[in-house]
């Protein structure tokens, strides 16, 4: 009867070592796995909600999460108007709940979909922008290029088309100086 107990003890001994040591392992796994959660991650299943973000250079801006990019973000401000961000200027969001897209390895040409992909958008769409930068100033204009580290603004009036006579000069603005691109409407 006493070797019942001690087998039965030793048993029982087994049972809740092992399962302390899984419990272990998935604290493990989990804390690896979230690790590994970038921004975006965290975005992704929150298109279509409505955000708060605290962005340098700007401050608080209020709207709808559009679309994350690698390191961009797109919101629809209140009143209509797309913000541009780059994460980089990006302090908090909130507004966000939920699981976190799981990572994938992602292919090359989602890799390229970068800050500057999006802003190649709005060159080829000639669309009038307001672009804020990291101290708090504000440029008006229309971007001709994206360089591999900058982007070339032509500045003139808001609500102006770019036309020669209407450009003041072309500023080089470093992308690292950008916190935000809005558009004009």
């Amino acid at each position: 009867m006493r070797w019942d107990e001690l087998f039965a003890d030793l048993d029982a001994q087994l049972s809740a070592a092992e399962a302390a040591e899984l419990a272990a392992e998935v604290a493990d796994r989990t804390r690896q796995e979230v690790g590994q959660l970038r921004l975006v991650d965290r975005l992704r299943p929150a298109l279509g909600a409505r955000v708060t973000l605290q962005v340098a250079g700007l401050g608080t801006a209020h709207g709808t999460l559009l679309d994350a990019g690698t390191d961009w973000l797109l919101v629809q401000e209140d009143g209509a108007r797309e913000l541009l961000l780059p994460t980089a200027s990006v302090l908090s969001v909130s507004g966000v709940g939920g699981p976190a897209e799981v990572p994938n390895s992602e292919g090359e040409v989602v890799r390229r979909l970068d800050v500057r992909w999006a802003l190649k958008g709005l060159v080829r769409s000639r669309s009038g922008v307001q672009v804020l930068l990291l101290d708090g100033s504000a440029l008006t204009g229309t971007l001709d290029r994206v360089g591999a580290d900058h982007v070339d603004l032509a500045e003139h009036a808001p609500g102006e088309p770019r036309r020669a006579a209407a450009v003041r000069q072309v500023r080089l603005v470093p992308l690292a100086a950008l916190a935000a691109i809005r558009s004009w409407g």
